[in-house]
Formats: C-alpha cells, sequence, structure tokens
C-alpha cells in the first residue's frame, strides 16, 4: 500500500539523477489537476511558474511540481516535465495547444560532486517516466542526490540532507495529508521530540566539545565577533518541499497550509528561513474530500518536520560529506 506523500490519490513521485555529478531532481505528478498554494520564507529562493499558485493569480490549477538541484540552472529540468505533460494532453487549452502548470523550485548543490552537471529538461522528462504512486524512495536519490545541511561551518564542515517524505490518514476520517521535502538547509536538522542534533554542523579534529558545533552557537559567535565573518556565508541553502492533500482548499487556503507547513521546518532546522536560505514550500489540494484549512495545515506542520528527519536519517555519505547514520558519538 502506498504511503509517503503517494498515499495522496492521485499523487505521483519519481527521481531523476546523475549519481556521478552528485543532482538530481524529483517531480510531484498530479495530471489530474490540483488547486496549488506556495509560501516562500528564505531570503534566497529561486522558483519557476510559482505565481500561479499565488491566490491572485489567474491560473486555477496546476499539473506537477519540481523540486530541483542545480541552482538557477536546474530549473531547466520544469521543461521537460511540461513536454511529458504535454503529450499527454494534459493542461490548460488554449486555442490549439494545451499547457500544463509546473511549477519548480531549486535548490544550491553546485558545491558537491561536479556543478558544471546540472538538471535539464531530458532529466526532468525522465524523473516524470520514473513516476509511479509507490512509496517514493529517499534519502540520496533525485533532488536530495547532493542536498547538504550545517553548513554554519562552511562546507568543510556539513553533513549530508536528502529527501524524506511522510503521510497521515487523519483520524477515522477520509482525509490524507502528505509531505515530501529535499532537505539542504543552512542550518542543524534536530529531532523535534528531543531537539538534538540529528545533522548539522561539525566540530573540527582536536577542537574542544562534542560532535556538533551547533549552528545557533555558530551565529553567537559570529555576533561576538562582529558580522559578517570573512568571508561571509553564501545563499546557496535551501528546503524546498511540497504538501499534498486529497482535501478541498481554496487557492488562498492552500498557500495558508504552504505557510503552516513551515512550521514543522522550523521544528526541525535550527535556525531557519535565514537569508542565506531559498526555503519554499508548495501545496497541492485534489478536492475529494470535505475538510477544514486549520486540520490540514496543523498536520502538514507535523508530517513536513517529520519528513525532514526521515530524509537526513536515509541520506548516506557521499562526496566526502558525511551522513546522520556515520555519526558515533
Amino acid at each position: 500500500m502506498a504511503s509517503g506523500i503517494t498515499m495522496v490519490p492521485g499523487i505521483r513521485v519519481g527521481h531523476a539523477q546523475d549519481e556521478g555529478a552528485l543532482t538530481g531532481c524529483t517531480v510531484v505528478l498530479c495530471e489530474a489537476g490540483a488547486v496549488g498554494g506556495i509560501d516562500r520564507r528564505g531570503g534566497a529562493t529561486s522558483t519557476r511558474q510559482a505565481d500561479g499558485l499565488e491566490a491572485w493569480h489567474v491560473v486555477g490549477g496546476v499539473h506537477a511540481v519540481l523540486l530541483t538541484g542545480g541552482s538557477a540552472f536546474g530549473l531547466d529540468a520544469g521543461s521537460g516535465v511540461s513536454r511529458y505533460l504535454e503529450e499527454k494532453g494534459i493542461g490548460y487549452g488554449v486555442g490549439r495547444a494545451r499547457v500544463p502548470i509546473v511549477a519548480a523550485a531549486a535548490l544550491f548543490d553546485l558545491m558537491v560532486g561536479d556543478g558544471a552537471v546540472r538538471p535539464d529538461a531530458a532529466m526532468g522528462y525522465a524523473a516524470c517516466l520514473a513516476a509511479t504512486a509507490e512509496m517514493p524512495a529517499t534519502g540520496c536519490i533525485g533532488a536530495g542526490m547532493g542536498a547538504t545541511v550545517g553548513k554554519t561551518r562552511g562546507l568543510a564542515h556539513a553533513m549530508k540532507g536528502g529527501i524524506g517524505t511522510a503521510a497521515r490518514r487523519v483520524g477515522n476520517t477520509d482525509l490524507i495529508v502528505g509531505a515530501i521535502v529535499a532537505v539542504n538547509a543552512f542550518g542543524d536538522v534536530v529531532d523535534p521530540r528531543t531537539g538534538q542534533i540529528i545533522a548539522g554542523a561539525r566540530r573540527g579534529a582536536g577542537e574542544p566539545g562534542g560532535y556538533f558545533a551547533d549552528s545557533l552557537d555558530v551565529l553567537t559567535d559570529w555576533a561576538e565577533r562582529g558580522y559578517p565573518p570573512p568571508p561571509a556565508p553564501p545563499p546557496d541553502n535551501t528546503v524546498i518541499g511540497v504538501v499534498a492533500t486529497n482535501g478541498r482548499l481554496s487557492k488562498t487556503e492552500a498557500s495558508k497550509v504552504a505557510q503552516m507547513a513551515h512550521d514543522g521546518l522550523a521544528r526541525a532546522i535550527r535556525p531557519a528561513h535565514l537569508m542565506f536560505d531559498g526555503d519554499t514550500i508548495f501545496t497541492l489540494a485534489t478536492g475529494q474530500v470535505d475538510t477544514h484549512v486549520n486540520v490540514v495545515g496543523a498536520v502538514a506542520a507535523e508530517l513536513f518536520a517529520e519528513a525532514i528527519v526521515q530524509g537526513v536519517r536515509a541520506a548516506v555519505g557521499l562526496g566526502g560529506v558525511p551522513a546522520a547514520r556515520d555519526v558515533n558519538r
């Protein structure tokens, strides 16, 4: 039985990646169309066709969301998703053409692996061909291939991020909520239940203290030494993800759900939503079940945090960057 975000009927997920270059993309397909929403909290977002999910926009629905590595270059993968959907006759009729709505967000992974290789239209198309309603693979795959976390002390002290997913049927109802997230955070990933760091900025060999430097302590050190530290960190971090539900929501409500899901991001990533982050969350509401925005949003926040933790725990060390499973402390 499907679990993860694909537990939501009508949602399929596909990954494609270049394992040598350590980059990739992940597509979330809703070919029957869904009401879309978006909320952007980081100061370094990189998106494509995202305005169509804003409440003021004339577009009424969305057919896919692309999560991609490669920074702004990787947004080219959206063309492959559009071609796939167009070939299937999916999209808004405009004269003789059909225009699918594909919202996309990119994360920065150019400093891991081969930064000259980025997701392109062919990779986006391949992700669509690979899409299924089965439980999505997690960890170092798709958009999580080159993801890293805990970069307050630079990439040399960072750890591996990845793709995570979670879903839940709400009580004894027909309402289902799911989430998928590519974790590429500037801050540390923590277990919300304990507050303990799972993966984050590491101390160097021989440095006093525990394994983790604790990014909040690093920021305090910046303040004491005078900000910015030399050199200033680049805006090369982004947590991007999707919340999906079979609930019936308006565009405004869908964006509110994305906003509430950011609460889950902040529970599992510390600190979050910095100017160095491009944190962006999309919502897809397929509209089969009557519900209330407060219910969906509250559950979405829990699931988003769960998906972040799951993705980091599923990651493996790559490109010289260790993973949470490598920590022996």
